[in-house]
């Protein structure tokens, strides 16, 4: 896995949209404006999503590459370390899991034009 690789499969998302919202070097991926993924530009070898609390915590325990995100709430993000002991389609799957949990919260108004995409 590269920052390339996971750019263009969040890109591929329905509805997502990237900004740099609090620099320049934090790459911010966003579905109707919630965040379900983050690349760091002077970091190109991570990615940070959203998870199930529960799962957050057996993802750090099993694999060392998964660490709880720096600067975000560490109950909820991980950190995921590329070219380490994490398989290329567990990343693909955290960054679909990361969407699911942002899309779950949404309203019943917000999850309808989501869902009309």
């Amino acid at each position: 896995m590269n920052i390339e690789v996971a750019r263009d499969y969040c890109l591929s998302k329905k509805g997502c949209e990237e900004s740099f919202p609090f620099d320049e070097d934090t790459l911010v991926f966003k579905v109707m404006g919630k965040m379900f993924a983050v690349l760091m530009l002077e970091k190109p070898d991570m990615i940070v999503v959203k998870c199930d609390a529960g799962y957050a915590a057996e993802l750090r325990d099993e694999y060392t590459a998964v660490e709880p995100a720096w600067h975000f709430n560490k109950k909820y993000w991980n950190q995921i370390h590329f070219n380490a002991d994490v398989e290329d389609e567990l990343i693909f799957r955290l960054i679909d899991h990361s969407l699911d949990e942002v899309v779950k919260k949404f309203t019943r108004k917000m999850k309808a034009e989501y869902d009309s995409m």
